[in-house]
This record gives C-alpha cells, structure tokens and sequence, in this order.
C-alpha cells in the first residue's frame, strides 16, 4: 500500500487536510481508528459551533447562501473582527497563547470556512443557542453566529461526502500505531486494521488524531489528581496515539499541558459521550441562576463573563468540588431561557414549590446550608439594575464572599428547578509543537520531513481556557494548513525521484 499522504483521524481537522493535500495533487489515504458509525473524533460529539471573523451580513451570506432576506431584516448579528478575535484569544488564555499560531488562526478563519463552502460543507446561523430575541429582532452575543448543519454529525458526513467525492480513501476500524521513517524522514505508517498489522508507505503523514482526554492514566498523569473521575464527553478512542506516535519520533511537545477543555456535564451521563444524546448532556445556563456544592455554598462567579468565555474553565472547577458534582438552581424568572438540553429525558432534575422544599431533594448536599446560602443570596442582589442576558448587564451582588457580576436575580418564584452536574472533559490543551506550516518540530526544533499535525493535539493555542466555537475552526485552519503543506511535500518529492 502507498500513498502521497496518510492521514491519521477523520475529524474535521483531519478531513480538512485530507481535502486540501488532494487539492495539492496528492493521493490521499486517511486512517480511522473507530467504525464508520463511531467515526470524527470529537468532531461527531460536537454541537457544530465555529467561531470566525466576520464584518457584517454579507460576510455571513457568503458563508450561508440559504439566509433569507426577511430572516437578515429580524436579526442583529453584529459583526466579530479580528480585532475581537484576537482580543478574546488573548484574554480568556491569559496572553499564554503562541502570538504566530493565534495570528493564523485569526486572519484564515473567515477564508478557510469559505474554501469548506467551496467543498460542499454548509453552514447556518446558530439561532437557539446564541441569540435572544429581543424588541421583535434576535440578537446575537457572544461573539459566535455560525455552526455547522447538522452539527457535529452532519459536518463529518459532509466531509466525508466531500472526500469520496474527490477519490480520497478512508479506511476505517484502522488504528495507526508507529510512523515508519529513515533518520528524521518520514516514510509511513503501521497499522492495526481488522487485527492485521499492516505498512503503508507514504511521502508525507499529517496527524490529527486529537488528544488524550480518554485515556484515564493519561490525564491523571498529566492534569493531576481527581481526573481519572471526570466523564468524557466525546470519543473514546482519543486516547493520544498521534501525539505518542510524533514524540517517539522525537517530537517536541508543547502547551498547556495541565490543562484541557472541561465543562458542567450531566452527573450521571455514561464514562464516554453518547451519539444518542450528542452534546446535549452539557448544562450551559448557569449564567442565569446559582451553583451551589455539596456543602450548600456557592464556590464560582456564574455570571463573570458570556457563557462562552467561561463554560469551558468551570469543569475544572465542579470537578474540584466535594464528590466532584454541584447543582444548577433556576426560579421561574429565568426558566424560559434554559436552552433545550435542560429538556433531554437523560436528566438528574428535581422541582420544588419552595427552597426549604428544594433543600430537602438536592442529593448530596448539606440542606441547612442551602437555605442559609439562599437568604444570603437574595439579600444581595442588585435589584436596582435591570436584568438583560444579551449584555453583560451589572446586575451583580453585594456583599457577598464569591460575588456575581452580571445576570443575579432573586431566587423567589417557584417552582424551583435544580440540576445535578459533573466535570465532561472535552480535549486536553497539551500536544505537539509545529510551525506556521503545520509542520512538526524536533527537540531541535527543526522540522521533521513529511510530518505534519493538526487539531487537538497541536499545543500552544489554548491555555486555562478558550472561546466557544474555537475548536473547530483551529481545526479546520490548521487542518488546511498541514494537509496543503503535506500535499505539497509528497508531490516536490515525487518530481525530484522523476529527475
């Protein structure tokens, strides 16, 4: 077996690699380690958010040719410049993220969603999860307009469809465990397919196989203690081959290696994600009521910042909590603003006409506690500052030990809806380090011949934290990146064997 390119994964990063290495001229075989109903990586378990500049509609139209004149006249979408990108990038990593790599991924964001267009990839305007409608008009926040049709699902089909399309291969159930090479070039890749052990020769590998947030003994070594308990919310089979196969390469490691993307996860969702459910196990309306622990106190800021610049820290810190859950607690105020994956049937709930009521069927947690926790609480709320969840309002507390800066309203009007939470882990931040043309780099930093990577198991974009919808779109620029550049490689290598 050979090819000009193997790639390792099926995931958005990986198949957009595989699209732009075919673009380049190369015979392109890609390596799935799943089934095909498994199949994507993490990219099936997404709910299909992409962030990207835009300055205004017409950007978003090109983008989305399905948008209707008369959906544009009710709907404020605001624009996102790369001024903002950069901005949030900076901000929510803490000025931790790698200034060349961040600068890429910023300015090829809005081009390389319309080159996925041009590849038959359609997208739509996240309408139930970022925008409100207010006066009549929806309005959009946070930063994040665009997703995938079909989300995380409909976005491997398409990409696959694409790939087929153009002859690419994707041979599945195909566990790539060791890189073939000569010295520092790279010359292949050893499989495990239908329990055979194969070897496929090829001028260039791109790996983009994610991280390692399924594999148990992984995260406890390298996030620490108590990880090995938090649930995963996607795949089980990102377990760390790709950044394992690179370092046995003598690849460079780099990023936050201690840090991963983690979130408010269902408490009794299964080990691994279920395509059944999606991301719906998730439980993102937090900035609208209160988290309290096991011993009836709040522990975080719920309203410090938009959802989508905190949602992927605070798993860390429900994980940290006693016994590694918290509950969710909505009034009647603000229940109509709980997105639909507080509706799932798979949902720890309890409801209650009163807080001492309420108190008595939190499992778990210390019921005098709470309801001392709940006068404290709306004594404190700055009733003079109207409520609005489009801005971050001010409507914070006073007062109290761990305040809340905007969206605080009383806990009064029942009946009371709770929601029972753990830590989903979604992809570690720690990986392979790799220049501007995804190339990776030795313990030398030099470039290792014919090897490329992309996606989650790139390091140095995300520390501590990251935007919503970011993920995805570091996917897909990288993706591109690494596999043109693979393409690239295999092809000047065949002409120089032709001289």
């Amino acid at each position: 077996m050979e090819y000009d390119v193997v790639v390792v994964g099926a995931g958005n990063a990986a198949m957009c690699s595989a699209l732009a290495a075919e673009e380049a001229g190369a015979k392109v075989l890609v390596l799935e380690a799943a089934t095909e109903e498994l199949g994507g990586g993490n990219t099936r378990f997404t709910a299909g958010a992409i962030r990207t500049v835009y300055n205004g509609v017409d950007d978003l139209r090109d983008l989305m040719p399905d948008l209707t004149d008369a959906e544009c006249e009710i709907t404020d979408f605001g624009t996102y410049t790369e001024d903002q990108f950069f901005d949030d990038m900076f901000r929510v990593t803490e000025y931790r993220t790698d200034p060349e790599l961040v600068e890429i991924l910023v300015k090829n964001s809005l081009d390389t969603l319309k080159w996925m267009r041009g590849k038959g990839i359609r997208f739509a305007p996240i309408w139930g999860r970022q925008a409100f409608k207010v006066d009549g008009r929806f309005k959009f926040w946070g930063g994040l307009t665009v997703e995938a049709w079909g989300g995380g699902p409909g976005l491997c089909e398409a990409l696959w469809e694409s790939a087929k399309k153009r002859g690419i291969e994707i041979l599945f159930e195909a566990r790539a465990t060791d890189l073939l090479r000569d010295g520092n070039r790279i010359q292949g890749i050893k499989i495990k397919h239908q329990g055979q052990v194969k070897e496929i020769g090829a001028k260039s590998v791109v790996l983009a196989a994610g991280g390692f947030q399924a594999n148990a003994e992984w995260r406890t070594r390298y996030l620490g203690p108590g990880w090995d308990l938090a649930k995963v919310r996607g795949t089980p089979y990102n377990v760390g081959d790709g950044i394992r196969m690179a370092t046995d390469m003598g690849a460079s490691t780099k990023g936050n290696w201690s840090g991963c993307h983690a979130v408010g996860w269902e408490r009794n969702a299964p080990e691994f994600g279920d395509l059944a459910v999606g991301d719906a196990f998730q439980k993102h309306s937090y900035p609208f009521g209160i988290m309290v622990n096991a011993t009836g106190r709040r522990f975080v800021d719920e309203g410090a910042d938009f959802r989508n610049y905190t949602y992927a820290k605070y798993g860390r810190v429900i994980l940290n909590q006693p016994n590694q859950f918290a509950w969710q607690i909505f009034d009647q105020k603000v229940t109509h603003l709980l997105r639909d994956e507080y509706r799932i049937k798979q949902v720890t709930k309890v409801t209650a006409n009163t807080i001492e009521e309420l108190s008595t069927k939190l499992e778990g947690v210390d019921p005098k506690a709470f309801v001392d926790e709940i006068s404290k609480w709306n004594k404190a709320v700055r009733a003079d500052v109207p409520f609005n969840p489009n801005i971050k309002d001010g409507r914070s507390t006073n007062g109290l030990d761990i305040p809340k800066s905007n969206w605080a309203n009383t806990l009064d009007e029942g009946p009371f809806e709770a929601y029972q939470i753990t830590c989903g882990i979604t992809f570690t931040f720690g990986g392979v380090r790799i220049d501007s043309n995804a190339q990776v780099q030795n313990t030398d930093y030099q470039p290792i011949e014919g090897l490329f990577a992309a996606g989650e198991m790139v390091g140095g974009i995300f520390y501590f934290n990251y935007p919503g919808g970011s993920g995805l779109i570091n996917g897909a620029v990288f993706g591109k990146i690494a596999g043109e550049a693979a393409g690239k490689h295999a092809v000047s290598q065949h002409r120089a064997a032709a001289e």
